[in-house]
């Protein structure tokens, strides 16, 4: 099956690719963080991103989680310095990005505390503290999920956007429960495009074809030009090998590099070797691998 793409965060523009590797200015905007602050960040050793092709920073997941848990802390009044120390130990501690997007952290003055079934402790000397009224907040993804199973909070504070973005965080922690957010999303606005084009993809990776291109329609009748839905449902009809087909609708998603490729690969098994070529060198061009 030929790769699938998923929508970008509502706060991304420029995203690519489905390997969810985010540059520092959509980490950024993700953050609320300052682009010296996350390389500062990089500079110490806290996170250590990969390197794209020009050799600038891309980061995972996991540099995300801990650098909004960064975000938090700061905003609590905790010193840089602190902060910095406290998320070093803890990476050393915990390297499953699952645990460690679900570690109940929050800032108490100058301090940074961890809270479980036994109490509250010290993050940074491990020595408990006396427990108090008040909740920890939980702007993590795992907890969020966890809250909105039991029922136990209201989430009508949540519009379209939040629940899809929630959903793409999902699907790096718990990958069954972004089906759920998507759905949610749309329910609140169903021209929520991005929404359907990545409940879609879910169906299709199912091997559910029928519903997937239910969803890249109603993507496509919101946003007629949606790239991604055109590009998506061209790999459904390609999967069907109904070629005609996918070819009509890699023909709408020209801005997606891998469109180029499988219409390369597609002219090429025709005998179109000139159309093969020149959907080679697009692709080649937008993947700056000239």
């Amino acid at each position: 099956m030929p790769d699938l793409f998923v929508a970008p965060q509502k706060s991304e523009t420029n995203r690519r690719g489905s390997d969810h590797r985010y540059t520092t200015r959509q980490v950024a905007g993700l953050t609320g963080l300052p682009l010296r602050q996350i390389r500062h960040f990089v500079e110490r050793g806290l996170i250590e991103p990969e390197r794209g092709d020009r050799y600038e920073y891309r980061f995972g997941f996991q540099d995300l989680v801990l650098l909004r848990t960064a975000r938090r802390l700061l905003d609590g009044d905790v010193k840089v310095r602190r902060t910095f120390s406290v998320l070093t130990k803890l990476c050393k501690q915990v390297t499953d990005e699952r645990a460690l997007s679900s570690l109940p952290i929050y800032a108490d003055g100058d301090n940074v505390v961890l809270r479980g079934s036994q109490g509250i402790w010290d993050a940074q000397t491990g020595q408990g503290l006396l427990n108090f009224a008040g909740a920890e907040p939980a702007d993590n993804v795992a907890s969020l999920a966890q809250r909105s199973d039991r029922g136990e909070e209201s989430f009508d504070e949540l519009d379209s956007d939040d629940w899809y973005n929630l959903g793409l965080e999902l699907e790096e922690v718990d990958h069954e429960k972004a089906p759920d957010a998507y759905l949610r999303a749309i329910n609140l606005d169903p021209e929520n495009a991005d929404a359907h084009v990545n409940l879609g993809r879910l169906c299709q990776l199912r091997g559910d074809l029928k519903r997937a291109k239910q969803h890249y329609h109603r993507a496509l009748e919101t946003t007629p030009s949606h790239q991604l839905a055109h590009y998506n449902m061209g790999t459904v009809f390609d999967e069907l090998d109904e070629i005609d087909l996918a070819v009509k609708f890699y023909r709408k998603a020209l801005s997606v590099a891998d469109a180029h490729y499988n219409l390369a690969r597609i002219y090429e098994i025709r005998g179109d070797q000139l159309s093969s070529l020149r959907h080679l060198r697009q692709y080649r061009t937008l993947m700056d691998l000239d």
